[in-house]
């Protein structure tokens, strides 16, 4: 199936360019301080009136938005329950915000602030729950990941490496051209 190896890739390439957003210097006279209080610098954010406020706030949920969808897709699963796959997608994109944010740490000018990682989480967590739930439903109902029907006795045979075969002699006809007979199994 095509799923896997194209939602692989193009979390890879979001990814890629997240980091190298994340590894960008900020140069600039006045560098915000870190925090590790949770919600402390998201009320900084909201003090600075509406337009700023929506404007970082924004800016942390749509980061890493994509792989609310896109990590899923890797997966390929489409009959999964839904809380586990909310609860994979959820740590995934927890982990991936919490690695971003430690490698810009490493970068000049950026310190490490917990509530870019809850945005960026809570935004991969609220693109998992708009997009995920009703695509994977519509999936199902096209018929994708529902097992392959077994095949019966009836419809194996005569058909190659399915059917049942009953020979005299182990490998009997092998090679020489003769026709085994073939033996309808009776359910």
């Amino acid at each position: 199936m095509w799923a896997r190896p194209v939602g692989a890739a193009l979390v890879a390439l979001h990814l890629v360019g997240v980091y190298l957003l994340a590894l960008r210097p900020t140069s600039g006279t006045w560098i915000p301080a870190g925090s590790v209080v949770p919600l402390h610098t998201i009320r900084q954010y909201l003090e600075l009136g509406p337009a700023a406020a929506v404007h970082h706030l924004a800016a942390g949920l749509l980061l890493l938005a994509p792989l609310g969808v896109l990590l899923p897709l890797a997966g390929g699963r489409v009959t999964t329950s839904a809380p586990a796959s909310f609860a994979r997608t959820a740590f995934g994109g927890l982990m991936l915000a919490f690695g971003a944010e430690v490698v810009r740490t490493g970068v000049a000018g950026s310190v490490f602030d917990v509530d870019v990682v809850l945005l960026n989480t809570l935004g991969v967590v609220l693109a998992h729950l708009a997009v995920v739930p009703a695509a994977r439903a519509a999936l199902r109902r096209r018929g994708y990941g529902r097992p392959a029907e077994p095949r019966t006795a009836d419809s194996a045979v005569g058909t190659a490496g399915g059917g049942a075969v009953a020979s005299g002699a182990a490998g009997a006809g092998a090679g020489s051209g003769a026709a085994l007979p073939s033996v309808r199994l009776v359910p």
